[in-house]
């Protein structure tokens, strides 16, 4: 039965043949790696001849006034990220459902998954031009409606806001796309009972739209939950230009794990790294837990 089931999906297994090569090699033979954070790591004796320390890292981690600040940037960050993602790209979604003209949704749909392309250097520098204290755009206007100019990149308050319209701008196309394909996949049939019944846009919307996105979000979600404790270090990197006085909204787990490497700090960074894979495994396994016991069916295993 096994040897049949494999010719029967050859092609398939073909096709999914480097995304396993590439997982295995660079995210399984690495985690020999993992041994660094109970280590004090020298590199003149190597990852097996240097000196076994346990959790020493952890401690020093843990115990530090960087612990707290990053964790719930991450954290923090990751909730909402998730929570507007979401709630933009259904609404996206939704929204295109109602377009008729193919040719304007297909100029929607480009338009708006086209940001997902660009890297975050350049969308770095496309808000340092609208933020630049003395040449932005946003200083510029205000200038002109005789405000004072705000120097931006001098005061951590702004920065929840920008990072949060930078991720929701760069990422809500392809999301949107997403549960745009979900709703292609509802029976029209059930759209058209409803109007017979005398149904308006929002009733349809409330009671089939809506119900068929909640496998498909609950899905993402689940998979979203397990990156809580992993931020995009593009996006936490090139907006805010490792600017140091913005470290306070910020700075996550993945931008101080950088400059740990940078300054040769690898047995602090490769816990906290572990700290970070361990807490998200357990965090997708919990979540996947409570919808399967509420909801099967939307359960991602």
């Amino acid at each position: 039965m096994g040897r049949h089931v494999f010719k029967d999906h050859l092609m398939l297994l073909a096709l999914a043949l480097p995304a396993i090569l590439y997982f295995f090699i660079f995210h399984y033979v690495p985690m020999f790696g993992i041994i660094m954070a109970f280590k004090d790591f020298k590199y003149h004796l190597g990852v097996l001849g240097s000196e076994w320390i346990g959790f020493a890292n952890f401690e020093f981690f843990f115990s530090s006034n960087d612990a707290w600040r990053i964790t719930r940037n991450t954290v923090g960050y990751s909730l909402l990220f998730i929570a507007v993602g979401t709630a933009g790209a259904a609404a996206i979604a939704l929204l295109l459902y109602e377009v008729r003209s193919r040719l304007a949704l297909k100029f929607y749909q480009t338009t708006m998954i086209f940001p997902t392309f660009l890297s975050w250097v350049l969308v770095g520098y496309i808000t340092y031009t609208l933020f630049n204290p003395s040449l932005g755009l946003f200083n510029q206007l205000r200038d002109f409606f005789g405000q004072a100019p705000v120097d931006w990149y001098a005061d951590p308050a702004y920065w929840p806001y920008i990072l949060t319209a930078a991720n929701l701008w760069k990422g809500v196309g392809l999301s949107s796309i997403i549960y745009y394909a979900a709703l292609m996949g509802v029976d029209p049939e059930l759209y058209e009972a409803a109007r017979i019944d005398g149904a308006g846009k929002w009733q349809q919307t409330k009671a089939i739209s809506i119900p068929s996105l909640v496998p498909v979000m609950t899905i993402l979600t689940i998979l979203a939950i397990g990156d809580v404790f992993r931020g995009d270090f593009g996006l936490f990197y090139q907006i805010p230009r490792d600017v140091g006085m913005l470290y306070s909204t910020t700075d996550i787990i993945d931008t101080y794990v950088f400059r740990g490497l940078r300054q040769g700090d690898l047995g602090i960074t490769a816990a906290v790294g572990l700290f970070q894979s361990v807490v998200g495994l357990a965090l997708i396994l919990l979540v996947n837990a409570i919808v399967r016991r509420l909801r099967p069916e939307n359960a991602l295993f």
